[in-house]
C-alpha cells in the first residue's frame, strides 16, 4: 500500500544502504513539495511549489512548516523528512497555510497561518506526529500576513507580521492565552473595520514598526531581476519577519525585495528590546545566494539545532510556470565574536555535512565533495520537441509573454534549475546516461525531477518515484549502485548519499515509475572527487565600484581553462567575508547589492571537480 510514511525506500546494494543514516544533505531540501491546486493563480499547468519555511525543534525532532503543503514535515536529522497530513483549511479557497508561523510555548506546539482578516484559528498540539490539533483560539485577534511568534526569556510573547511593497513590518506583544494584544484594547476597534490591505497594516495602539526597507541606500533591497528596477513597479517588498535573540540582543530578520528574483535574501536589524528600536546591521544581507543551481535565500527563519548550531532557512526560485514556483533551502548560520549574524551560502547547493555536535559553521559544514557533472555529455532514450510556452508574465505593454523551451539532454548538466530534459513519455524504460570523461570517485547524487506535463493537483497518496542507478567504466559491464525500484516515498529532489564511494566513468539512470507527467529532470547532479588537479589561483581580479552609484560594482577576472566556476566572497571586514556569489562560465559579474557608505572587502577563488583553488589577496573597496 502506498502511503506518506512508509518504511520502504530502496533496496540495499554494496554501495547504497537505505537503512544507513545520512551524514550530508543537499539543497533544495528534499521534501514532498505539494502540487498547487487546480488553476492556482489562474494558471492551469500543474506544478509543485512551496516557500516561506519555518523549522523549529520540538521534543528533540525538527518540524518544517511551509506555504500550502496540506500538512507539515518532521525529521530526526534534518535529512529524512516525513510528511504528516494536517490541513488547517475550512474552505477550499482558504490561504491559511500560506507563510505560516509555528512556535513552542512551554510544552505545546502552536500554529497559525496568514490572513488579511480576523478569521483564522490558532491551533495547538502536544503530539504533532499524530496529525491531531485542537483550536487554542477560534479566531486570531489580529489580521496578520507572514506572521512570526517569539517568546522572550521573561515568557512574554510577541507577534511580528507584514508583507508589503509600501509598508513596514510591525510587531506587538500578545497574551498567548487569549491572543489579544497587550495594551489599550480600544485602540484596536478601528483595525477590525479596515477593508484595505494598506489600512490593515497601519500601526494601531501598541503595534510598532520594527523594520522597513531603504533601497536608496541598500542596493540588495532594490526590486528587479538584478536589483535593476527603479522605481519598483509594485514597491520593494519586505516580508518574512522572524525574531532571534542572542547574547541579550534581538535580531529582527526580514526577506526582500521579491520572491521571484535571484537576489531574494534575508536581512536583519538589531535592537535591545523585542519591539525595538532596531538598527540596520552593517553586515547585510544576512543570507544571500544569487548564483548557482539553487538561487535565492529570502523569507525563512533562523533556528538552533539540537547541538546549538544555528541554521537559516530560505526560499529559492524556479519561477518558470509561475513566478511563485519555488523551493526551500537551508544554510549554516551563526553569530561571530562581535555578535554579527551571518549565514554561509558558499557551495550551498553542494552536499553539506549534517551536525553531530556543536561546531564552527564557517568551517565544518562543508563535505568537500565537488560537482562532477557540470556540462558533461548525456545521451538519453528520447527527448520532447521544443515548444512555445506561455510564461505567465506580461511585457511592458501588458501582453502575455511566450518563450521557446527546449527539453534536450544538455539541460541535465547545465546547473540551471529553470531548464530541464524531458523524455517523450513517463514510461518504464526511459533512461539517461552520463559520461564523466574519465573515472572519478562518486560519493553522492541528486536527481531533480521536473513537473513536465504533470496532471497531479494538490496532495495524493500515490505520488512517488522509482528508478535504478547503474555505473560502469566501459558501458558494457554495469554495476547496480542504487536500487529504488521498491520506493514509495515522494522525493522530487532526491538526494542519494552512497554508503561507500565508487569509482566509475559512466552513470545510467533507468526510470521505473514517475510521479506524474513525463519523465523529466532538471539536473542530474553528481558529487565526489575528480581525482586530478585543483584549479590555480585566479588572476586579474578587479572590483570597480561605481562612482556615481556606490550600490553597484563591476567585478571581473581572467577566465581559467582549469576552472568549473568561481566563488566571489565579500564582507564588511577581512575576517567577515560571509557573503558569496557563485559564477559559472564567465569572467565578470554585474553586482548591484552594496550599501552606500559602507567599505567592503572582496576576494575570489576558482573551483573544479577536483577541489577548490587558493583564494586571492583580499581587496579593500571603498
Amino acid at each position: 500500500m502506498i502511503g506518506f510514511n512508509s518504511n520502504i525506500s530502496a533496496q540495499k546494494t554494496e554501495w547504497f544502504d537505505p537503512a544507513r543514516t545520512a551524514t550530508t544533505y543537499c539543497n533544495p531540501i528534499n521534501i514532498g513539495y505539494n502540487y498547487t491546486t487546480h488553476n492556482h493563480n489562474g494558471i492551469p499547468e500543474s506544478r509543485r511549489s512551496s516557500a516561506d519555511p519555518v523549522i523549529i525543534t520540538y521534543k528533540g525532532d525538527y518540524y518544517l512548516f511551509a506555504t500550502n503543503q496540506a500538512g507539515f514535515f518532521w525529521s530526526k536529522d534534518m535529512s529524512d523528512w516525513n510528511f504528516v497530513y494536517g490541513s488547517f483549511q475550512r474552505q477550499p479557497g482558504d490561504d491559511d497555510q500560506c507563510a505560516p508561523a509555528a512556535w513552542v510555548v512551554n510544552d505545546t506546539l502552536f500554529y497559525v497561518g496568514s490572513t488579511w482578516k480576523r478569521d483564522h484559528p490558532i491551533w495547538k498540539t502536544a503530539d504533532p506526529k499524530s496529525g491531531r490539533w485542537s483550536r487554542h483560539v477560534n479566531t486570531a485577534m489580529l489580521p496578520t500576513w507572514d506572521p512570526a511568534i517569539f517568546q522572550d526569556d521573561d515568557k512574554k510573547v510577541y507577534m511580528y507580521y507584514g508583507s508589503s511593497g509600501k509598508l513596514p513590518l510591525v510587531g506587538v506583544e500578545v497574551d498567548y492565552k487569549t491572543w489579544l494584544p497587550n495594551g489599550n484594547q480600544a485602540d484596536y476597534a478601528t483595525l477590525y473595520k479596515a477593508t484595505e490591505v494598506e489600512d490593515i497594516q497601519k500601526p494601531y495602539g501598541q503595534i510598532k514598526e520594527v523594520a522597513i526597507l531603504d533601497p536608496a541606500k541598500h542596493g540588495w533591497e532594490r526590486f528587479g531581476p538584478n536589483n535593476d528596477m527603479e522605481p519598483a513597479p509594485w514597491g520593494n517588498f519586505i516580508e518574512g519577519a522572524w525574531m532571534t535573540k542572542h547574547n541579550g540582543k534581538y535580531y529582527m530578520q526580514y526577506g526582500a525585495p521579491a520572491t521571484e528574483f535571484k537576489g531574494y535574501a534575508n536581512g536583519v536589524h538589531v535592537g535591545d528590546n523585542p519591539l525595538g528600536p532596531f538598527t540596520y546591521q552593517k553586515h547585510n544581507p544576512m543570507s544571500y545566494k544569487p548564483g548557482g543551481f539553487v538561487i535565492g535565500a529570502g523569507h525563512g527563519n533562523t533556528f538552533a539545532d539540537n547541538y546549538g548550531n544555528y541554521w537559516n532557512t530560505g526560499t529559492c526560485k524556479i519561477s518558470i510556470k509561475d513566478r511563485f514556483e519555488r523551493r526551500i533551502d537551508m544554510f549554516p548560520a551563526g553569530f561571530d565574536k562581535d555578535d554579527v549574524m551571518y549565514s554561509i551560502t558558499a557551495y550551498g547547493d553542494f552536499p553539506i555535512v549534517l551536525p553531530t555536535s556543536q561546531r564552527d559553521q564557517t568551517k565544518d559544514a562543508s563535505s568537500g565533495w565537488m560537482l562532477l557533472s557540470y556540462k558533461k555529455p548525456v545521451t538519453v532514450s528520447s527527448s520532447e520537441e521544443c515548444m512555445e510556452v506561455e510564461t505567465h508574465r506580461m511585457d511592458n505593454g501588458g501582453k502575455k509573454v511566450y518563450e521557446k523551451f527546449c527539453y534536450g539532454p544538455e539541460n541535465l548538466t547545465d546547473e540551471n534549475i529553470q531548464s530541464y530534459w524531458s523524455a517523450k513519455t513517463g514510461n518504464p524504460g526511459e533512461w539517461l546516461q552520463m559520461d564523466l570523461g574519465r573515472q572519478m570517485e562518486i560519493n553522492a547524487l541528486q536527481i531533480n525531477y521536473a513537473d513536465h506535463k504533470a496532471t497531479q493537483y494538490n496532495k495524493a497518496m500515490d505520488i512517488y518515484y522509482q528508478y535504478k542507478i547503474l555505473m560502469s567504466d566501459d558501458t558494457v559491464n554495469w554495476k547496480l549502485v542504487v536500487d529504488k525500484s521498491k520506493n514509495d516515498k515522494d522525493a522530487p529532489h532526491d538526494y542519494v548519499e552512497l554508503s561507500k564511494s565508487i569509482k566509475a566513468r559512466y552513470i545510467k539512470m533507468e526510470n521505473i515509475h514517475n510521479a506524474s507527467g513525463l519523465f523529466a529532470i532538471s539536473d542530474f547532479r553528481v558529487f565526489g572527487n575528480g581525482l586530478s588537479a585543483k584549479p590555480k589561483a585566479v588572476t586579474s581580479f578587479k572590483v570597480d565600484r561605481n562612482k556615481t552609484d556606490s550600490r553597484n560594482a563591476l567585478i571581473s577576472w581572467k577566465k581559467q581553462i582549469d576552472a568549473t566556476g568561481y566563488h566571489i566572497y565579500y564582507g564588511i571586514a577581512p575576517d567577515k567575508l560571509y557573503n558569496s556569489i557563485m559564477v559559472y562560465g564567465d569572467n565578470s559579474y554585474d553586482f548591484r547589492g552594496l550599501d552606500k557608505g559602507t567599505k567592503y572587502y572582496f576576494t575570489i577563488e576558482a573551483f573544479n571537480e577536483n577541489g577548490i583553488g587558493t583564494k586571492n589577496k583580499i581587496l579593500e573597496v571603498r
